[in-house]
């Protein structure tokens, strides 16, 4: 059975990394380079969130 955490874009990985930084600043989480276990769950949450929502928005607007 194959993974379903196979990037169906590869080269993506740096673009969303990127924007994982920016919406943390947006929404006023201090994330740093490398290890972030000082993340509260709700903090981490509202970051992947509002990447999935901006995404989400992204796409339906190239629809």
């Amino acid at each position: 059975m194959a993974s379903s955490n196979t990037k169906v874009v590869p080269n993506a990985k740096e673009a969303l990394n990127k924007m994982k930084y920016e919406v943390a600043s947006e929404i006023g989480v201090n994330l740093k380079q490398g290890y972030n276990g000082d993340l509260t769950s709700k903090q981490a949450g509202s970051i992947g969130g509002t990447m999935v929502r901006k995404l989400i928005e992204k796409a339906e607007s190239q629809m």
